[in-house]
C-alpha cells in the first residue's frame, strides 16, 4: 500500500486538485491541514482525503509526521511525501517507486538536478541549494544534488525509523541525516518541479540553518 502525505497551509485553491491527481498514483492520499486559516480543511474533505487538523501551525516537518505516524499505524508500505501547492508532478510517483524497489533502498529523494525539466529560479539554483548541498556535507557528512526537495518515498523501514523533530523546513535536512545515522539506503531520482512566484527566499533559508545548528548541539 502506497500512501501519499500531504502537508498543507492555506491552500484551499490547489489541494483539490492535488489530491484528485494522487488518487490516481497511491492507495491512499492523507492531508495534514497545519493550521490553515482559509479553507484548505473543507477543500480537503471534499476531495475525498484523509484529514487531520492542527489546531496551530507547526510547520511542514511537524505536518510530515504526523501524516508518517498515521500511515506506519494502518500498516502502509510506502508513503510519499507531496507538496500542497501543485509544483511537484504525479507521473513521476510510478517510476520514482520502481525505481526505489528495483534498488532496494529504503528512501528515495527527489532532485530538481538530475534531468533539464525544472527550470529552477536563480536564487535557488545559484545561492541557496549550493549552500544547503555544503551545509548537509559539512554538519551531517551527507551528499544530495538536491538539499531541500520536498519529494520523497520512504519503505516502511525508514517510516518506522526517522522521526522528524525538526517541525519547520529543517526537516529536509534531519530526514537524510537521520537516514545516515541508522544505517538506511538512500537514492535520488530526477522529479519535475514547475514554480509559482512565491517560495523560501534568503530569510527562509537563513531561518533553516539556524534550526538546524541550534538541533545538532541541543541533542
Amino acid at each position: 500500500m502506497l500512501v501519499a502525505i500531504i502537508p498543507a497551509y492555506n491552500e484551499e485553491k490547489n489541494i483539490g486538485p492535488v489530491i484528485s491527481g494522487l488518487f490516481n498514483h497511491a492507495d491512499k492520499v492523507v492531508v495534514v491541514d497545519d493550521g490553515s486559516v482559509d479553507n484548505t480543511l473543507g477543500e480537503a474533505h471534499l476531495a475525498g482525503a484523509v484529514v487531520f487538523h492542527h489546531e496551530i501551525n507547526r510547520g511542514q516537518g511537524a505536518a510530515l509526521q504526523t501524516g508518517h505516524e498515521f500511515a506506519l499505524k494502518i500498516g502502509a508500505d510506502y508513503v510519499v511525501d507531496f507538496d500542497a501547492d501543485g509544483q511537484f508532478d504525479v507521473m513521476d510517483i510510478k517510476p520514482a517507486l520502481a525505481e526505489l524497489q528495483k534498488s532496494d533502498a529504503d528512501i528515495l529523494f527527489g532532485s530538481r538536478f538530475l534531468d533539464k525539466r525544472s527550470q529552477v529560479p536563480w536564487l535557488k539554483r545559484v545561492i541557496l541549494l549550493p549552500l544547503g548541498r555544503l551545509f548537509n556535507r559539512v554538519f551531517f557528512g551527507i551528499s544530495l544534488t538536491d538539499a531541500h526537495n520536498g519529494f520523497r518515498i520512504l519503505n516502511q523501514r525508514a517510516l518506522a525509523q526517522i522521526h522528524i523533530t525538526q517541525d519547520r523546513m529543517a526537516h529536509a535536512s534531519e530526514i537524510p541525516a537521520q537516514a545516515k545515522k541508522f544505517g538506511l539506503k538512500c537514492i535520488e531520482f530526477p522529479v519535475r518541479v514547475v514554480y509559482r512566484e512565491y517560495g523560501q527566499g534568503i530569510s527562509g533559508g537563513v531561518r533553516v540553518v539556524r534550526d538546524l545548528v541550534f538541533g545538532k548541539f541541543v541533542e
